[in-house]
């Protein structure tokens, strides 16, 4: 299959190269000429614009960094640059609203589009390892599905239209909670004398035990080995967690949702992130506490 793949960053980069490895015949775009470089090497066809990329492909495959650009791209470039049976994948993470009015856009034109958000951060990306939360029509999830498959471990049906990226942010709003009691949990351990491993057997065969905890732990050389053990760096950077964390609130805002605790993570990562640890794994929130 003839695949478009639009963003190739840390994200996307790996991304694409399994799609390649699938045996799709890949053609990428973004605006660094290292990513691009790094795509060729990967055994991608490279071009110099979307609409070049987009041409005559079976799919268009993106992943960009937030809703304005996702739009722009889409109406811009790839809406009646593409064939109208190519099928628009967008793997973002943005807000519903856009995501919604996108697919919109895009059905108007002819094309059948979902929005597939992910759930596994870099290393993930480059295994193949991701899992994808898939909103559109069932025929779009059922074409979706195959590509997708390609790129992760889990490819769920979320529902309609947006509804991915609704999974995606309540998904990250747990996980951004779940770090911070985590670590203040390590914290407070700590300081009442527990030694950090005894501390890690017990919680994480016990009621206290979260991915943050036993896939993730935010100290080093406790559990298994995560970006705690190198530094924090690596895996999912605290400005993304702020930035899922902020369409998570902006979305409460608009359902008219209490998430108070959600608020309160976000507020803690703009604090961390303001701070200059943008760039940090988002488990680094620990050296706050």
């Amino acid at each position: 299959m003839k695949i478009a793949f639009i963003g190739l960053g840390n994200m996307g980069g790996g991304m694409a190269a399994n799609l390649v490895k699938a045996g799709h015949d890949v053609h990428a775009f973004d605006l660094s000429e290292e990513a691009i470089a790094r795509a060729k090497d990967n055994g991608c066809t490279t071009h110099g614009s979307v609409p070049d990329a987009v041409q005559g492909a079976d799919a268009i495959v993106s992943m960009l960094p937030n809703g304005k650009i996702v739009e722009s791209v889409y109406v811009s470039d790839v809406i009646d640059g593409a064939p109208t049976t190519a099928l628009l994948i967008d793997c973002s993470t943005i807000d519903v609203a856009t995501a919604r009015r996108v697919e919109e856009a895009a059905a108007a034109a002819g094309y059948t589009m979902v929005d597939a958000p992910v759930s596994g951060g870099i290393a993930a990306a480059n295994g193949g390892t991701l899992t994808f939360m898939v909103g559109g029509s069932d025929e779009g999830f059922k074409r979706a599905e195959p590509i997708l498959a390609a790129m992760g471990k889990a490819v769920i049906h979320a529902g309609g239209a947006g509804a991915g990226q609704a999974a995606k942010i309540c998904n990250n709003m747990i996980l951004g909670a779940t770090m911070i009691a985590t670590c203040e949990a390590f914290a407070l351990a700590r300081k009442l004398g527990l030694d950090p491993q005894t501390f890690y057997d017990i919680s994480s065969k016990a009621s206290g035990q979260s991915w943050s905890m036993t896939s993730y732990c935010p100290l080093p050389g406790v559990g298994p080995q995560s970006p705690a053990d190198n530094e924090y760096q690596g895996g999912f950077a605290t400005a993304l967690m702020l930035k899922d964390l902020r369409l998570a609130a902006e979305a409460a805002d608009v359902a008219d949702a209490d998430v108070k605790i959600g608020k309160y993570a976000r507020d803690l990562y703009e604090a961390f992130d303001a701070a200059g640890n943008g760039g940090l794994d988002f488990s680094a929130i620990i050296k706050t506490v």
